[in-house]
């Protein structure tokens, strides 16, 4: 069992021992850590109105339960709560601005199994913390200066359920998505909705596209029926439908609806990091401009922004890096290669409807298949892999030896070690969320960046000793 504290938020599964878990009481914890943050930060509001948080969640079974738990901890701090309920963490994002609140915390582990849940923690643009703000918020939860406020002053919860269809409607009247093109294609999609709340808010934007809607798997009841890491390996029955109903293709999303896979027409996968270089190829066609992904997003994206005379740059692995290194740069689009797509005339959040959105469009424009798409762009392939972290393991350690054994090409270690080769890549780093190191490569073939990452994780065996 285990309990993660980062700045992407509280992180761990459910049951067990206080302090090595996601339990009650460290949810109550860290709920109380967040909002003495917020009441420090902020001060007395003027007019003695209290601070207000944005909350919602995915439909994991645990979900009720630290719901309730985060909610009333707030208001005993004195905080007000608007309770959008079941949820996706790109509605809340849009969520918190327009409601003038103060931060905003989404409950879900995202892609992590069922046994997972989590904090993830806004501020009041709808954005997650900086690194600083989420090492003060661990200090106050390790320190527990929690002051509770009297009976008098508690905070109070409004109940709002509308905020999806408000994002529905948001994502609709962006100037480059139009519905009208997209509904005399009339398009069959297959949706996978891992039976969260994906499954409630994909079909609906999609049937307001005028797009025919296959469901699988859009109960909204937690019981994830796959590993629900829109991944290859986990994803075999949508791919299988997508065939059988002759459909143009699928749409893959994760529990809270921030990461974006689909699947082509001809039951392959679209590829996760290909989401963003097709939403990027669209955008940057009507709007030139610049773009961002992470360290471990493919090659493909600076080539299609190279094409449309845009500028590219990676920054570390973590929404809050793209976001930060996008508004320095002025990008007009961004995102992960885990399929996150990042459209700040949105806003500056990991957003799936956004690019089913932006997708659909662009499919509608074009006259070929989805496949046809795929083939099109750029061909790189990845190898993700990763090592289950043992405490003998010394992570530090194997990246300096790592970077020592290859110091030769060129380096970067703004996170973990990234090892840029003529024609491929790999890059290993310790995972945010999960007791991991990550081992991705990308090479010209599939069988290229296996074997590049099998003779990466044989180095680092052998560093490690294990």
């Amino acid at each position: 069992m285990t309990l993660i504290k980062s700045i992407s938020g509280i992180r761990g599964t459910i049951g067990g021992k206080v302090g090595d878990n996601l339990t009650p009481v460290d949810a109550v914890k860290f709920a109380s850590a967040y909002g003495t943050f917020l009441k420090e930060g902020s001060g007395k509001l003027e007019d003695g109105r209290k601070l207000k948080v944005v909350i919602g969640r995915d439909a994991r079974i645990s979900g009720p339960m630290i719901h309730n738990l985060v909610m009333n901890t707030l208001l005993g701090l004195g905080i007000d709560v608007i309770d959008l309920g079941l949820s996706t963490t790109p509605t809340v994002e849009i969520a918190v601005p327009m409601e003038q609140a103060n931060g905003g915390i989404i409950l879900t582990a995202s892609h992590n199994p069922k046994q997972w849940n989590a904090l993830k923690l806004l501020n009041e643009k709808g954005e997650f913390l900086s690194e600083k703000e989420g090492e003060l918020i661990l200090e106050i939860a390790e320190s527990e200066a929690f002051d509770f406020v009297d009976v008098d002053s508690l905070g109070e919860i409004t109940v709002n359920d509308a905020y999806m269809d408000i994002h529905i409607d948001e994502v609709l009247d962006l100037p480059l998505v139009d519905a009208e093109a997209v509904a005399k294609r009339k398009f069959k999609v297959v949706v996978d909705g891992v039976n969260s709340s994906g499954g409630i808010i994909i079909p609906k934007l999609l049937e307001l596209m005028g797009v025919e809607c296959v469901k699988l798997y859009c109960e909204p009841n937690g019981q994830f029926p796959h590993n629900p890491e829109p991944l290859k390996e986990h994803l075999g029955d949508i791919c299988k439908l997508v065939l059988e109903e002759k459909a143009d293709f699928g749409i893959v999303v994760d529990p809270d609806v921030d990461r974006l896979a689909f699947i082509s027409n001809d039951g392959e996968m679209f590829g996760e990091e290909y989401t963003l270089v097709a939403c990027a190829d669209y955008v940057l066609s009507k709007t030139p401009g610049n773009t961002v992904s992470n360290m471990s997003s493919s090659r493909a994206l600076r080539d299609i922004t190279n094409k449309h005379k845009g500028n590219y740059q990676a920054s570390a692995v973590g929404e809050v890096n793209v976001v930060t290194l996008m508004k320095e740069t002025n990008a007009i689009i961004g995102g992960e290669g885990n399929g996150g797509i990042i459209y700040p005339e949105s806003h500056y959040g990991r957003d799936s409807l956004v690019g089913v959105a932006l997708f659909l469009t662009h499919l509608a424009s074009l006259d070929m298949t989805v496949a046809e798409l795929r083939a099109s762009y750029p061909q790189y392939y990845m190898s993700k892999n990763k090592i289950e972290l043992t405490p003998q393991i010394d992570v530090d350690a194997i990246l300096v030896a790592m970077t020592d054994k290859y110091k030769n090409e060129h380096i970067t270690t703004i996170d973990g070690v990234k090892i840029d080769f003529a024609k491929n890549w790999v890059h290993l780093r310790k995972s945010n969320t999960e007791p991991i190191i990550r081992i991705y490569t990308e090479a010209a073939t599939q069988e290229l960046a296996d074997n590049l990452a099998v003779k990466i994780i044989n180095e680092i065996k052998v560093i490690a000793g294990i």
